[in-house]
């Protein structure tokens, strides 16, 4: 347990899922996804990793390098991603809309922080698919009971691209139970006792209470014994978490976790590495099949990322 090669098995979760994005649940029951493949959707090679990767990576670069969180260099990190293709393998080519448009708001001189889409229709999975960093940089500094300050931080990030409360909620539950991971708990308590901290804290906040009941079926103590027709798949915060969460508590392996979350459908490589990112901590990288940790394109660069960020966080 613990959360080092987070990032391997993250981008491992993304890049089984990037060749099959977009493919329907029906399409992947008559043709699963049993292997780390290539092609497809995108047309790349084998171990090729997305926009879920490269923002994960360019958060914690910034994190590594400036040993703080500072929202106006991760910003201009993902700048550099969208206008070089930088922290990518061989350039851009999958970025999500309100993504996009936070982006640009920042590169024509809007502060990190007024950058974000608020209105409802923008509540994608974009900034929970770069959130795990930040939920591991606060675990260091509060353990597993994150305070006021913690909780805005984790906010503040979601809202650099999607500000809605809507995805600052979804944020927060996951991060909420990453810190509960972290602390050695089996995958079923600590689920518990991250949803429970975060219904105690939202619950609280008037702001929060109505998109908090948006997530209720995850509160539901039956919640993981919805069948899988049940589990919606999209690109929507709240289906890619309950995606995620439910195929965590549905699987007993870190492959079987992937091939599950995948085999799902619509967005394969987001909902692949959010829950490949719960994964880690729950499990060993070195459980994952050595071909697949083989075939992970510049997997060198990534050890080399996580190694810093780790490094950073005692400095």
């Amino acid at each position: 347990m613990g959360y080092k090669n987070f990032l391997v098995g993250f981008a491992i979760g993304d890049a089984v899922g990037v060749p099959v994005e977009f493919k329907s649940r029906d399409y992947l029951r008559r043709s699963p996804v049993r292997d780390m493949i290539g092609f497809g959707t995108f047309k790349k090679p084998a171990g090729t990793w997305s926009d879920d990767t490269t923002m994960t990576i360019a958060t914690m670069e910034s994190i590594a390098r400036l040993k703080t969180i500072d929202y106006n260099d991760i910003m201009n990190n993902f700048a550099k991603w969208c206008k070089e293709g930088a922290f990518t393998i061989d350039g851009l080519f999958d970025i999500g809309n309100t993504t996009r448009r936070a982006v640009v708001n920042f590169m024509q001189g809007l502060p990190a922080l007024q950058c974000g889409e608020a209105d409802v229709r923008s509540n994608g999975n974009g900034s929970l698919m770069r959130i795990m960093s930040i939920a591991i940089y606060l675990h260091h500094r509060y353990g597993n009971e994150f305070d006021e300050k913690a909780m805005d931080i984790i906010h503040d990030v979601s809202a650099l691209t999607h500000a809605h409360p809507i995805s600052l909620v979804g944020c927060g539950i996951y991060c909420l139970i990453v810190a509960e991971l972290l602390e050695d708990k089996n995958i079923p308590q600590a689920v518990a006792d991250g949803l429970q901290k975060a219904k105690d804290y939202y619950d609280n906040k008037d702001i929060f209470k109505e998109p908090l009941e948006k997530y209720h079926r995850l509160f539901d103590e039956h919640f993981a014994e919805l069948p899988e027709d049940e589990i919606e798949s999209s690109g929507y915060i709240l289906d890619s978490l309950e995606a995620a969460i439910w195929c965590l508590l549905n699987t007993n392996d870190y492959k079987s976790l992937i091939l599950k979350a995948v085999n799902l459908g619509l967005d394969t490589d987001t909902i692949g590495a959010i829950a490949s990112g719960l994964g880690g901590l729950a499990y060993n990288v070195e459980d994952l099949p050595a071909e697949w940790i083989n075939t992970l394109r510049k997997r060198e660069y990534l050890e080399s990322i996580e190694e810093s960020f780790y490094k950073s966080l005692d400095q």
